[in-house]
């Protein structure tokens, strides 16, 4: 698989919660940081979203926001209106105007990724991706937001499930949508043609003895050039990154529990269990099998219902 592939794979993302937004006149309302990656697709009419430090972002129908790790934000009908302090909640909201048709409708929710690894996986993600409906429906992904449109406004049996697998089919093509300017972390990197080669190398390859000269090699760069480019784009060295996923690797597998300390090490390059063991407990603070006793295999988040009627609601952007 290739490192985007891959990195989806271990985040194992579910769609945790979906809701309606819906609104009318004017409204603003504003939420604190917090853990869940959030999303909002714009059914109906426009809203503005605004973040610390970034001018405010218009959403028009169609338009799609990401957001891996939801930082504090506002939303609101119009830029630089008042916005309340609300908390997420996991059922529909009407904002604004109480009475009448809404003038805005969005489906918005978070998603739920595998914990041990989540905060790695993350970073090397952009903080923020913003698919336009216009930029969307030039592929793949409008299509799949006008069946979620569809699915969301309708009664029909197996709604629910059917609108939990859109939604994770929607984040798998915003992550590989890499024509977006400006991307950051490993969407940035594998646009890339000389960074994407050597990340396709690692991850092709985990427990090849790589040094930082073998993946200029492969990169077609020199040594020194090749390790600038790398380490601006995703913030930290090669041979660094290696080892961060070579972790990233070894804790699913400890998750999973169905290989020994040996194959762990062997498939991830290390020369023996105990190098392994070392190594591991020097970057996570505590041996292999302490930590796939403390994670275990805990059950999946449970999904709460879908509001059926599509007037209101209010979510992880809402």
């Amino acid at each position: 698989m290739d490192p985007l592939s891959d990195i989806i794979a271990l985040l194992q993302p579910s769609a945790a919660i979906s809701k309606p937004i819906t609104a009318r006149g004017q409204w603003g309302v504003r939420y604190a940081a917090h853990d869940a990656p959030g999303f909002t697709i714009i059914l109906a009419g426009e809203a503005w979203v605004a973040f610390e430090g970034r001018a405010a972002l218009r959403l028009a129908q169609g338009d799609f926001l990401l957001m891996p790790s939801t930082p504090p934000f506002s939303l609101s009908s119009e830029p630089g209106l008042p916005c309340i302090l609300v908390e997420p909640r996991s059922e529909a909201v009407r904002h604004g105007d109480r009475s009448g048709d809404p003038d805005f409708v969005a489906l918005g929710g978070s998603f739920a990724f595998e914990r041990a690894n989540a905060p790695l996986l993350l970073s090397l993600l952009p903080d923020l991706i913003h698919i336009p409906a216009a930029q969307g429906r030039a592929m793949r992904f409008g299509q799949l937001v006008d069946m979620l449109s569809d699915e969301c406004l309708s009664s029909h049996p197996g709604k629910e499930l059917i609108t939990r697998r859109l939604l994770e089919m929607l984040l798998v093509e915003a992550l590989r949508w890499r024509r977006v300017g400006g991307a950051s972390g490993l969407l940035g990197a594998m646009r890339d043609p000389a960074l994407a080669r050597a990340l396709q190398a690692m991850h092709q390859d985990v427990p090849a003895p790589w040094t930082v000269a073998r993946l200029a090699s492969v990169a077609g760069m020199s040594r020194s050039a090749f390790a600038a480019r790398f380490g601006e784009a995703l913030g930290c060295g090669p041979i660094e990154y290696l080892a961060r996923w070579r972790m990233a690797v070894a804790k699913q597998a400890l998750l999973r529990g169905d290989k020994s300390l040996g194959r762990i090490a062997e498939e991830i390059g290390y020369d023996s269990a105990s190098a392994f063991s070392t190594a591991f407990r020097k970057r996570m603070g505590c041996p292999p099998g302490s930590f796939a006793r403390l994670h275990g295999r805990g059950a999946p988040d449970p999904v709460p219902r879908i509001p059926a009627s599509p007037h209101g609601g209010h979510g992880a952007t809402g």
